[in-house]
């Protein structure tokens, strides 16, 4: 099966749909955004990484920026933060370059390595449009953590790219039903940029434009 791009979700998506399948639906599907300073942080962390003027080349190695990419096969775009081609004897040919290339992803990230898997995530998503689009195979990525200020390498195996099928098929449907998750309260919530949005202790609560229709009605 194949999307057509206007059935495209974000790539970046995955993380909020992994973090908590009502935070994505709030966002994706109702349009609803607040900014905390997590993310403000991340945001200022990116501006440099997603300069798509900026090009470098380092001896054997050519470095890009926000690199666009996507797949018809997942049905989704966005872009890539970094993407490294090392130039080697088994890669692949890229338009204005002599030679052959390795491809190689780094995702920038604040913060340390979390323990919960939702930048892995991300990056594997990345990693299978960058096949689908350059017909490679790329075994590992790198995700960059701003407080470590180190790479962290990943392995991208048939597990986690399968984990990242199911779950965007799992996002189009919700989609295509335009269906926000009921509340489940947990801890993650306080650190939650829409904490005061979705009023996650109000369990009740389906959809936040919903309830912002409910309250405005007995105002009145």
């Amino acid at each position: 099966m194949e999307y057509k791009e206007e059935e495209y979700l974000m790539i970046s998506g995955i993380q909020h749909f992994q973090f908590c399948r009502r935070q994505w639906a709030l966002i994706h599907i109702e349009q609803q955004w607040a900014e905390n300073v997590h993310t403000v942080v991340g945001q200022l962390m990116h501006k440099k990484a997603h300069d798509p003027y900026l090009e470098e080349n380092r001896k054997d190695i050519l470095i890009t920026r926000a690199l666009p990419v996507s797949s018809k096969k997942l049905g989704v775009s966005g872009e890539c933060d970094v993407v490294e081609f090392h130039k080697c004897e088994d890669g692949v040919r890229l338009y204005g370059h002599r030679g052959l290339y390795r491809i190689y992803p780094i995702e920038y990230k604040k913060g340390t390595p979390k323990i919960t898997d939702e930048d892995i995530l991300q990056l594997a998503a990345q990693v299978m449009c960058l096949e689908e689009m350059f017909s490679a195979v790329i075994p590992e990525g790198a995700i960059f953590y701003g407080e470590t200020r180190r790479r962290e390498v990943v392995e991208i195996t048939d597990d986690l790219k399968n984990r990242v099928r199911d779950m965007f098929q799992e996002m189009h449907q919700y989609y295509e039903r335009r269906y926000t998750p009921k509340v489940k309260w947990s801890k993650r919530c306080n650190g939650c940029s829409l904490k005061d949005i979705c009023l996650p202790k109000l369990g009740n609560t389906v959809s936040a434009k919903e309830y912002v229709k409910r309250a405005l009605e007995e105002a009145e």
